[in-house]
């Protein structure tokens, strides 16, 4: 099975670079191609959600967590070639300790998608090479240099 480009992307960025706003711009084309597919919209919720921690937007990041989480835990343990249970479990797992951050405050933490499909390993490695990392990591949306005024 060949895996979507886009998909493949949202991958290097998510594991490889953790530049979580890269992954929302990849997978939500993906998503809009899709015809806005749950799934494709759970996965990006995911990276959302630890934007929006990693950048001290807790509530932001529970919702968008919390949602990711209700939505993977009703596909297959392992679509897409990755562990989607685990995700699942771990956005849950996340969600829940945001709730009670104000009381148990706790350090940012990455998550990690696993490749279950040896063939999506590969596809991710060179997909890699490609994908040059973003540094500094963009905060937010921004407006082409054509466009700005001096």
């Amino acid at each position: 099975m060949a895996y979507e480009r886009l998909y493949l992307a949202y991958l290097v960025y998510f594991n490889r670079d953790r530049d979580y706003f890269e992954c929302h711009e990849v997978l939500e084309e993906l998503w809009l191609a899709r015809d806005k597919d749950p799934l494709y919209k759970a996965l990006l919720q995911a990276a959302v959600g630890l934007y929006h921690f990693r950048n001290s937007n807790v509530r932001g990041g529970m919702i968008m967590l919390n949602r990711a989480h209700e939505v993977l835990q009703r596909y297959p343990a392992d679509m897409l070639g990755i562990n989607l249970a685990k995700l699942a479990r771990e956005a849950g797992d996340y969600a829940r300790k945001l709730e009670t951050y104000a009381e148990q405050p706790f350090g940012y933490y990455d998550l990690t998608i696993e490749l279950l499909d040896p063939k999506l390993a590969e596809e991710v490695a060179a997909a890699g090479r490609d994908i040059l990392p973003s540094h500094p990591q963009r905060r937010g949306p921004q407006r082409p240099e054509s466009s700005r005024r001096n």
